[in-house]
């Protein structure tokens, strides 16, 4: 059984996620975490002045309680019975993937696309971006959701797959909290520089391991799709540093590399222009099927990395 239990919840969970998708129906535990740093946040504006330390502070409860509560869930599961356990841990490795979530939101944009209809792509790709696409032609748009499936490759699936390799599905939700607290809290800006400090550096380190695998593993998905695995390796190599964040351009690169695309540029957040370099070369124009293209990357990248991690998982059970 203890195989069983090293695998199969990422196993599981994968195919869940894979056939289900995101439930928006039903109470999302990640959302629950969106919750709790939005009340945080709250009650320290309310009481501290000192915003960096108050930041560090927020941090470390909103990790705490992300892995705690799992894993008291899962102690109890897995003393009841291991089926038990195995069960209730497959649900929540499902609720950490976001890989049909991210093919199916992205997909909305190539249909409208393929149809000549700009303004339902250009709002279809608002839900998923966080740029002002008031501003983007049909080019723009494009590179917009080919983009933001490269970037969530990692922080979407492969990150949460490596986590769990590690620790199961309750690192996995350490390693969702901080993802979650950088989206909400890490912006440099007035209201953020300091409150979000901790929040921002936390998850450029957690990132810092996957994003770079994950690259590196779509760089070996390319070829055996079609698409150029030696350019995907030679733009990650010269363009893996050309974002603000140094976690980013890892797999943004990857994919332009492999698919021949010129991405990212400048980019209008909040109504300012925000200047940013180009990643990858203009080899040709984006075309919509450039969006179903980047998801066939993404998940072959994440089987990659499922297996990879319960290879792992295999390791860490037979010591």
């Amino acid at each position: 059984m203890n195989l069983l239990t090293a695998v199969l919840p990422l196993l599981l969970g994968f195919l869940l996620d894979a056939l289900l998708g995101d439930p928006y129906s039903l109470p999302h535990p990640v959302r629950l975490i969106g919750r709790l740093i939005a009340a945080l946040e709250g009650f320290i504006r309310a009481h501290f002045h000192r915003l960096k330390p108050a930041g560090a502070f927020l941090v470390l409860i909103v990790l705490l309680l992300s892995g705690g509560i799992p894993l008291g869930i899962l102690f109890l599961s897995y003393r009841l019975h291991p089926l038990l356990g195995i069960a209730v841990e497959s649900v929540l490795c499902y609720y950490l993937l976001a890989a049909r979530c991210l093919r199916d939101e992205s997909m909305k944009v190539y249909a409208a696309a393929r149809n000549h209809d700009t303004e339902a792509a250009r709002s279809a790709v608002s839900m998923i971006v966080g740029r002002d696409t008031a501003v983007l032609d049909e080019a723009g748009i494009l590179r917009a959701a080919v983009e933001t499936v490269a970037e969530n490759t990692s922080d979407g699936v492969t990150a949460p797959l490596f986590y769990m390799a590690f620790g199961g599905a309750v690192l996995g939700f350490v390693y969702k909290a901080a993802n979650t607290m950088d989206s909400m809290l890490g912006y440099k800006n007035e209201r953020y520089a300091e409150l979000g400090f901790a929040a921002a550096k936390t998850d450029d380190i957690l990132n810092f391991l996957p994003s770079r695998l994950t690259a590196l593993l779509m760089c070996m998905a390319a070829p055996v799709l079609g698409m150029d695995g030696k350019n995907a390796l030679r733009i990650w190599r010269r363009d893996r540093r050309k974002h603000a964040s140094p976690n980013s351009a890892q797999t943004e690169a990857a994919c332009a590399g492999a698919l021949h695309l010129q991405l990212a540029g400048d980019a209008v957040y909040g109504g300012e222009l925000h200047k940013k370099p180009y990643i990858g070369d203009n080899d040709r124009p984006i075309r919509p099927g450039d969006i179903p293209a980047a998801n066939r990357l993404m998940y072959l990248t994440s089987v990659l990395m499922l297996v990879l991690s319960c290879a792992v998982r295999v390791l860490l059970f037979r010591q």
